[in-house]
């Protein structure tokens, strides 16, 4: 009886566990393994289930451990992938602005205007182009700082079991690579017209330095000259005192001429003599043209050192108009005095061209060309526009400025406040009476 009843026990404890074995290959394995023993007759026991591996709770554990792993770093690489994304489509989009800023930029006369409508995240280009390079630097290293952050990122991700894809670090290098190419043709851009910029500068300084300085000039001309000139050629020559070294000099000389014209006015009353109102010299021959009137001779007209006495005089202190025509066939000469001819001659000087290249000065005798003046030739009084024609007036146009019908000037040289120079002090520029005043002298 005891016997039947072990059989029975271990028969059902057989029909559990083969069930629970079968559900296993249904559903999953349980993990409980059952050993069948011999047992003794008369043994009071029962078979049990013996457990030699690890439960299946704790395989359980272990792998629910597992998937957490695993899914905490694919949230993890996902998460990466997303930040790394989004770092791309910014330096795109900073890419895309610099671009922009660059085309929209616009330059005029030294400087910069932004188009409207459009905003640089990056910044607007200052109107200093070494804070633009300065800015632009300081975007680059932040960039490249940025670029060191995500490779850190990638060895704590090679660490931790987690990929950095290879694509996506070639991307950004590639478009960073891309980025610093353009941000180095905008410095290069920003340094030409810098230096385009310092260029323009420089040739505007040079034409205001210019404007100041012929303004400066001119004002120079008037203090020396006085003011108040009506006209270019209304002023006159005053040399008050007889000295080697007040004297006027006039800027342009003489062509070579076969005849001409001298016409002036002038005021005096030095005795003995006015001196030399007008004098020209030329290499090797200081006395190629002189009128003077020194000592009690008459006013002497001097061509290539040969002299002719002309019947004028001048010593009475008024204003007189004179005029003096010289041709070099025959030497034929006309003296003239407030419009009058008073006298003529020829052989002085015939077939002698007048020399170029001379000196033309006024109020001194030359003994060499522009200079060793004698003080006892020199003019004392005043003289005003002094003219010289390479041919020989008629009568009527020397009589029609004596009278003030008209003023012709020289067509050689003529009386310009620009055209003579006024040396020494004492001698000056000043404004000249009106033509009928000097007329009603006469």
């Amino acid at each position: 009886m005891i016997s039947l009843f072990r059989l029975f026990c271990i028969y059902a404890l057989g029909l559990r566990y083969g069930k629970s074995v079968r559900g296993q290959d249904d559903n999953q394995d349980t993990g409980a393994r059952f050993l069948c023993r011999a047992i003794r007759v008369g043994a009071n026991t029962c078979l049990v289930p013996v457990s030699s591996e690890p439960s299946a709770s704790s395989q359980e554990e272990q792998l629910r451990n597992t998937v957490m792993q695993l899914r905490e770093t694919i949230l993890q690489q996902k998460e990466t992938i997303v930040n790394q994304l989004g770092t791309i489509n910014e330096l795109t989009s900073k890419l895309s602005l610099c671009e922009s800023a660059s085309e929209g930029r616009k330059y005029y006369g030294g400087s910069r205007g932004k188009v409207k409508g459009k905003q640089n995240t990056m910044g607007d280009v200052p109107r200093d182009p070494n804070e633009t390079i300065d800015n632009l630097g300081k975007t680059m290293q932040s960039l490249k700082d940025r670029l060191e952050n995500l490779e850190q990122q990638q060895q704590r991700a090679n660490s931790s079991g987690v990929l950095f894809p290879s694509e996506l670090r070639d991307l950004l290098q590639r478009r960073l690579g891309e980025l610093e190419k353009h941000l180095l043709n905008k410095v290069n851009n920003l340094e030409e017209e810098k230096s385009l910029l310092y260029n323009e500068t420089a040739v505007h300084r040079q034409k205001t330095e210019s404007t100041l300085n012929s303004l400066l000039t001119r004002i120079n001309e008037l203090e020396k000259g006085g003011v108040g000139f009506k006209s270019p050629e209304q002023f006159k020559l005053v040399l008050p005192l007889r000295t080697n070294y007040l004297y006027g000099r006039m800027t342009k000389s003489l062509p070579e001429m076969y005849a001409f014209t001298l016409c002036m006015w002038l005021r005096s009353s030095a005795s003995p003599g006015i001196g030399t109102p007008f004098s020209y010299g030329v290499p090797g021959q200081a006395n190629e043209i002189v009128l003077i009137e020194w000592g009690n001779n008459p006013i002497e007209l001097l061509i290539n050192d040969k002299v002719a006495q002309l019947p004028l005089s001048v010593r009475d202190g008024r204003w007189h108009h004179i005029c003096i025509t010289w041709t070099t066939r025959d030497g034929q000469w006309k003296a003239y005095q407030n419009g009058q001819k008073l006298g003529s001659g020829d052989n002085l000087a015939p077939w002698h061209p007048i020399k170029p290249g001379g000196a033309i000065i006024l109020g001194q005798e030359q003994d060499m060309v522009g200079g060793r003046f004698d003080a006892t030739q020199a003019f004392v009084g005043e003289l005003s526009q002094v003219n010289i024609w390479d041919k020989v007036l008629k009568p009527a146009d020397i009589l029609t400025m004596a009278n003030c019908s008209s003023y012709i000037p020289g067509n050689v040289v003529s009386w310009l406040d620009s055209t003579v120079e006024v040396f020494g002090g004492g001698a000056a520029k000043l404004p000249l009476e009106l033509c009928l005043e000097r007329v009603s002298e006469t």
